[in-house]
Formats: C-alpha cells, sequence, structure tokens
C-alpha cells in the first residue's frame, strides 16, 4: 500500500483497511476482532495490567524486575515464566518472540514448532505467539499471576500486535526506529514507522476502549556503547509517534553503560526530556515511566563475575529511580541461558534492589552536571529533526537519518550513516571520538575531546578508533575500560 508518511493519527477507514490486509498474514488471524480482544481484557483483573502496575511503583518509588525468556511450546513455555515468577521473584514477565516470528516467517516457525515436539525441547529462541494464536496466548496470561509483556525484535510486528494484545498481554515493546536500524539492513525507515502507527493506533484503540496498554520503545538500540543522546533521541521520537496514535503509558529505555553517574544522569534525563516533549506538543495525559537494562553488551564466563555485572545493572537502575530494569542472566556469555540461571540474575537483581529501595543518586552534583550535557545534547538532536521535518517528527527522522543528524553507532542498517564513534573516558563514561553529522555545539564537542584526551594521556596512546574496540571487550574481561594490556 502507497503511503504519505506524517505524524497524524490513522483515520479509522484506513487502520481497518490495513488491519484486513495484516490479519491475511497467517491462518490464526482469521475471525480475530479488536472488540474480541477489548472484550477479553476487560475480563482481566487490574493485578495483570502492566501499565497500571508500573504506574503504582512509580508512585511508590519501587523499582520492578523483569526478566527475557521464551521457548517454543506453550506447556513449557507457562512452566517457565511460573518458574521466574515464583523462584526468580521476578514483578512484571515476558514472553520474548522467536527469530522466525520477528521476520515474519511463520512457514519456519511451525517447523521450528513441529521439531520442538519431536525433540522434546525448544528448537526456537522465544516463543512463537502468531503461530499459537489468540487462544494459547490467553492460556499463558491466565497462567501466571503477575502482567506479561510481549519481547520481541520485529521490523513489521503489526501481526503479532493484534494477535497478543487479543490474547491478554498488556504490554508492547518496539518501535518503528528502534526495531529496524539496530535489526535490519534494507528495510527502509518510512515502512517501519508507518506499520507502527497502525501498531500504536491498535494500543490507542484498546485505550479508547478502556484498557490501558503499556508501550515501550527499545531503549538499548544495539547495546553497544550507544551514548545516551542517541537512545534518548529514538525514544522520544517514538513516544511522540505513539502519543500522536492515542497510547496513554509508556516506558522509555536506558541501556547501562556502566559509569554509575552517566547511568543514574541517563535515568534522570531520560524521564525529564520525554515529559518535556511530550508536553510541548499538547500529550500532557501520557504517563512516562523508565526502564533501565543491564549491561547488554558481552559478559564474562564466570559465573562469579557475571553476577558482579548483573548486581552493578541492580545497582544503577534503583540509584537512578528507574521504574524497572531488564534482568540479564549468569549465562549470557554461554548462549540460551537455563530457567535456573534465569532464576539466579533475578534474585541477585531483586536482593541489590531491596537493599537501596529509598535510596538515590540523583541530586548529587556531578550527576546534575552529567544530565545537564545529555539533555543538551539530545535537544539539539531532537529540535534538529522536529526542523528537518518542518515541525513533524515522522518525516524529520526519516530526513535526519538521511543526513547523520540522527546516527546509531554500529547498526547494520544502510538507511544508517554510521559516521559517530563513541569510547570511553578515563572514568569509563562514553563519549565520542567521532561526531559524524550530528548537530552539536563547539562547546559540547570540546567537552568530549577534553575527556578522551584525559584517557589517551593516562594510556599513553592516541585517542583512536582502537579505544573503541577494546572497550567493547573489556566487561567480558572483568574491566570497564579497555585499558591497553
Amino acid at each position: 500500500m502507497e503511503f504519505t508518511l506524517k505524524n497524524k493519527k490513522l483515520s479509522d477507514d484506513l487502520f481497518n483497511e490495513l488491519e484486513q490486509e495484516v490479519l491475511k498474514g497467517w491462518h490464526t488471524g482469521e475471525g480475530l476482532t479488536i472488540a474480541d480482544g477489548i472484550a477479553y481484557q476487560k475480563t482481566l483483573p487490574e493485578s495483570k495490567n502492566f501499565a497500571k502496575k508500573l504506574i503504582e511503583a512509580d508512585e511508590l518509588g519501587k523499582t520492578l524486575t523483569q526478566p527475557r525468556a521464551g521457548v517454543a511450546l506453550p506447556k513449557e513455555h507457562i512452566e517457565l515464566l511460573q518458574y521466574l515468577e515464583d523462584a526468580g521473584f521476578a514483578d512484571l514477565l515476558p514472553s520474548t518472540i522467536d527469530a522466525y516470528t520477528r521476520l515474519n516467517r511463520y512457514e519456519d516457525a511451525q517447523v521450528g514448532i513441529d521439531e520442538s515436539v519431536k525433540n522434546g525441547r525448544s528448537m526456537l529462541n522465544g516463543f512463537p505467539a502468531v503461530n499459537h494464536g489468540v487462544e494459547i496466548c490467553r492460556e499463558v496470561v491466565n497462567s501466571v499471576k503477575s502482567p506479561v509483556q510481549v519481547r520481541h525484535g520485529t521490523p513489521d510486528a503489526r501481526l503479532l500486535a493484534l494477535i497478543t494484545m487479543a490474547g491478554g498481554f498488556t504490554s508492547y515493546e518496539g518501535g518503528g526506529i528502534s526495531y529496524n536500524i539496530p535489526y535490519s539492513k534494507d528495510i527502509k525507515l518510512e515502512k517501519t514507522i508507518f506499520d507502527w502507527m497502525f501498531i500504536d493506533r491498535l494500543m490507542g484503540k484498546y485505550e479508547e476502549a478502556g484498557i490501558t496498554i503499556n508501550r515501550e520503545p527499545y531503549g538499548p538500540l544495539t547495546g553497544t556503547l550507544v551514548p545516551p543522546c542517541i537512545s534518548h533521541s529514538v525514544a522520544i521520537i517514538e513516544s511522540l509517534l505513539a502519543a500522536e496514535q492515542g497510547c496513554k503509558n509508556i516506558t522509555v529505555g536506558y541501556g547501562q553503560l556502566g559509569n554509575i553517574v552517566q547511568d543514574v544522569a541517563a535515568i534522570k534525563s531520560l524521564r525529564n526530556l520525554t515529559r518535556y516533549y511530550l508536553d510541548r506538543f499538547g500529550y500532557n495525559d501520557v504517563h512516562v515511566t523508565t526502564v533501565l537494562h543491564q549491561w547488554m553488551g558481552g559478559f564474562p564466563h564466570d559465573e562469579a563475575m557475571a553476577f558482579g555485572v548483573i548486581s552493578w545493572g541492580a545497582a544503577a537502575a534503583v540509584l537512578s529511580r528507574a521504574t524497572k530494569v531488564i534482568v540479564k542472566t549468569p549465562h549470557e556469555a554461554m548462549g540460551i541461558p537455563t530457567k535456573e540461571a534465569n532464576a539466579a540474575g533475578l534474585k541477585a537483581t531483586k536482593q541489590v534492589v531491596n537493599m537501596l529501595q529509598g535510596q538515590d543518586l540523583l541530586e548529587l552534583h556531578d550527576v546534575h552536571l552529567e544530565a545537564g550535557l545529555i539533555e543538551m545534547e539530545t535537544k539539539s538532536i531532537i529540535d534538529r529533526t522536529l526542523d528537518m521535518g518542518d515541525g513533524d517528527i515522522a518525516v524529520g527522522s526519516v530526513r535526519a537519518f538521511e543526513a547523520g543528524i540522527m546516527d546509531i553507532p554500529f547498526a547494520p542498517s544502510k538507511h544508517n550513516i554510521d559516521l559517530a564513534f563513541p569510547a570511553r573516558d578515563n572514568e569509563g563514561a562514553v563519549r565520542f571520538i567521532e561526531f559524524g553529522n550530528l548537530p552539536f555545539s563547539q562547546h559540547i564537542k570540546n567537552f568530549h575531546e577534553k575527556k578522551l584526551n584525559v584517557r589517551g594521556k593516562v594510556e599513553k596512546r592516541d585517542v583512536s578508533f582502537q579505544m573503541s574496540i577494546d572497550d567493547i571487550y573489556a566487561i567480558s574481561e572483568g574491566r570497564l575500560v579497555g585499558r591497553p594490556k
């Protein structure tokens, strides 16, 4: 279908036309109606509503814990979630979707399901919700006490959204930028932004019927030394796009970088900036919460060392007053974790969260200064993006990526100019070695250069891309900054 990209709420006629087209994508979409999904959602207790649990935690100043988890077969998937809820004390639950579904390869996902039945173990790296359909999704939701979120990585996640929302899930992760540029090579940004407008309008329809659905832009992006201003800009843009379509509960996220001052400042500034831009465009009734993703890069193979990384992520989350924390496992370096390893990561995180609950570093002087820097950088990017779109954030986002005003480090997409490169400074905060076409003032550039030059002098080497490479592997080797050996 041809379309003109614009950040404007989809008309009912256009939405309905798109819905009928999307539902033909797999047989489980046959006969599905939003009205039936809304009716089912109304039967669920408030305790299973993701958005309401986040709001309650936010008001109490609590940090909730949530794992990643998903396997191929319903019975085993339910057992996994129940185990993480009971043995891991998870406050919120996921259904992580398999890789075939993320690519809309439902026939291949079905082969994986059949092979899983034959082999007696999951042959997929997640839960194929589209293939299983609405009724099985409802079985999953009914089997646990906590709210369940759909976590995936799907550029075109429209059918997945229709099925899982009708299936009783009350939170949906991703966005037209965050699930395209860091994940795909050739997909046009205009297409994914438009497809996610459909998803956000779907959530808006549930909202208008009295069912609050939580929306969460994917914060870590490539998960590789992404400076806060880059991930913040994407989160804010996707929040504005979602709010225009009627979403009222948005959780903006950030991937832990490791320097505690920068991490706390990042969560603080992310909340403030998202609120600022939503209010600026009149979306005053949108509730904003935050999520910190524990370290997304390479992990140590040693389990004890891995628990150290996990616990540091837990501390960063609670000391920044993040509303929730996405928890890693001590088996990150070894592939898909066992349920026991997943629960162990949750318990370690819960212990740190419980010990630090009520404490924060938000008013620390250095945090205030770092948050101010992040806000300046982010506003530079967002405001230039709006200018490039003549005030339209959807149009501006496409043009900004074309021009390198928006630039995600290490992204595979050919629609990402890939000229901005990060590295850690001497204290482990992530700075820019190369700015590419990022629209920063000379003052901001001088700050980054000064910080990196200090590291260069300490390490007796030139500031170069080698620092970035060294930093990528540092945590897996037991350090934060990739010093020369």
